[in-house]
C-alpha cells in the first residue's frame, strides 16, 4: 500500500553459505536501507487532478516450449529443451499524471489481446499483447505519431513474424524516419519509447530512452532494460565516436537522454550515424510461473524509486486486491510524495489471474529482522545476479 512507503517486513533468512561474504554484503545492504528509508518519509500527495487508467485481460493459449531467454541482462540463459506447463493470462492496468509540469507529454498503449487488435491486418503466430510508454518532450508531437505507428510498422516488417528481434528494431527506423516526413508536425519534438511484445510466452523488451522496464521475479526486481543518459560508460563512448559531446550531463548541452525517436534537428540525414540514436536495445525472456508481473514506466517514476522498492510496493499492491489499475495509481501517488519533478505514467502487467502468493522462508534458530527489498537485493548477490 502506499502507506507503507519503506517497503519492509519481518522476514527470517537461512544463512548457511559463506556466512563472512554474506554478513559483509548484508551489512551494506542495510546501510544502504537506512539511507533509502529517509528518502520514504515524503511530504502528503499532491492533489490528483489529471488521472487516467486503462484495463483488461486475455487467457493464452499453448505457448512455444523451448525458447532460451536473458534474465535481465544478466547473461544467464536457460536451457532451451526445459518444458512447462505454464500459461501466462495477460492483465494490465495503467495510471498516467502530469505532476507538477505544466503540461502532459506522455502517452502509453495497453493491449492485451493483439489478435483480436490486429484482426486479419497481421499474421499473428501465437495470441500476444503489446505495450508501451513514450515519454515525450518539445512538445507531444512525436510521442503520438509514434505510439500510434510503431506496432503497425512492427507487423508490416518483411522479418515480421519469423524474427520478431529484427523487426522491432527496424520499426523504431522506421517510424524515427516516417515521422521526419511529417510536414505537419513539429520534427523538433522528440520521444523516449519503451515497449514489451509478448507472443506465446516470448517477451521482447525494447528500449529507446530512459523509461525503464522492471519483472516481478517471486519478490526480485529484475530490470529488462537500461537506462540510456549521456554518461553512462557505453553511450558516452558512442556519441564520442561520432562526434558528439556532453555537458554537464546533456547530450550536446541539449538532452538529458542518448537515445530518442524524433529530434530531428539534433540528427544529421537519414540513415547517417548520429550521437542521438533511435535504434533500441533489446532484452528477451520466456516467461515463467515466476514471473509475475512487469512494470513499464517513464523517469519520473524511477527519478524517486529504486526498481526493487517498486516491485517490492507493487507486490504488496496486488497481494491485496489483484487489481493492477490500482497497483499503477498507487505507485503513480507514490512518486507524487516523493516530489518527483516530471510527468507520471506507469504501466502494470500481470501474468496470472492469481494475486502473488505469499513468500515462505524457512524458519531458523536465529530470528533475524531485514527488508523484503534488503533480502531480494541478498538473494541476487549471492546468485551472482
Amino acid at each position: 500500500m502506499a502507506g507503507d512507503a519503506d517497503c519492509s517486513t519481518d522476514m527470517r533468512g537461512d544463512h548457511s553459505k559463506d556466512n563472512g561474504e554474506v554478513s559483509a554484503v548484508k551489512d551494506e545492504i542495510l546501510e544502504n536501507e537506512n539511507d533509502l528509508k529517509q528518502t520514504l518519509c515524503g511530504k502528503p500527495p499532491r492533489h490528483l487532478s489529471i488521472v487516467r487508467h486503462s484495463m483488461s485481460t486475455v487467457t493464452l493459449v499453448s505457448p512455444t516450449d523451448s525458447v532460451d531467454y536473458d534474465l535481465g541482462g544478466t547473461g544467464i540463459r536457460s536451457p532451451s529443451d526445459v518444458k512447462s506447463s505454464f500459461l501466462p493470462v495477460f492483465r494490465s492496468g495503467s495510471c498516467a499524471e502530469k505532476g507538477p509540469k505544466p503540461s502532459m507529454e506522455d502517452v502509453h498503449v495497453c493491449i492485451d489481446n493483439l489478435p483480436q487488435y490486429l484482426g486479419e491486418v497481421a499474421d499473428v503466430p501465437s495470441p500476444g499483447a503489446f505495450y508501451g510508454v513514450f515519454d515525450g518532450h518539445g512538445g507531444i508531437d512525436a510521442a503520438s505519431f509514434i505510439k500510434d505507428k510503431l506496432l503497425q510498422f512492427i507487423v508490416e516488417d518483411s522479418c515480421y513474424p519469423v524474427c520478431l528481434e529484427r523487426a522491432i528494431k527496424s520499426a523504431f527506423l522506421k517510424a524515427d524516419y516516417a515521422f521526419a516526413d511529417d510536414s505537419s508536425l513539429d520534427i523538433s519534438s522528440g520521444t523516449t519509447v519503451l515497449t514489451a511484445f509478448i507472443s506465446g510466452r516470448k517477451m521482447i523488451v525494447a528500449n529507446a530512452g530512459d523509461c525503464r522496464a522492471v519483472l516481478g521475479k517471486r519478490g526480485r526486481a529484475i530490470e529488462m532494460s537500461r537506462d540510456h543518459k549521456p554518461n553512462y560508460t557505453s553511450e558516452r563512448i558512442r556519441i564520442e565516436k561520432l562526434g558528439g559531446a556532453i555537458y554537464d550531463g546533456y547530450l550536446n548541452g541539449q538532452l538529458s537522454v542518448s537515445r530518442a525517436l524524433g529530434d530531428w534537428h539534433m540528427k544529421g540525414p537519414k540513415g547517417s550515424a548520429s550521437p542521438l540514436s533511435a535504434e533500441p536495445e533489446l532484452q528477451e525472456m520466456l516467461l515463467t510461473e515466476d514471473d509475475e508481473f512487469l512494470i513499464l514506466g517513464c523517469d519520473g517514476l524511477w527519478e524517486v524509486m529504486s526498481s526493487q522498492c517498486a516491485v517490492t510496493m507493487a507486490r504488496k499492491e496486488l497481494m491485496l486486491h489483484n487489481d493492477p489499475e490500482r497497483c499503477s495509481r498507487e505507485l503513480v501517488r507514490e512518486a507524487l510524495k516523493r516530489d518527483t519533478c516530471d510527468n507520471l505514467t506507469v504501466v502494470v502487467i500481470c501474468f496470472s489471474p492469481d494475486p502473488p502468493p505469499r513468500i515462505e522462508i524457512a524458519p531458523t534458530r536465529v530470528r533475524r529482522s531485514i527488508s523484503a527489498e534488503a533480502l531480494n537485493l541478498l538473494k541476487g548477490a549471492l546468485e551472482g545476479n
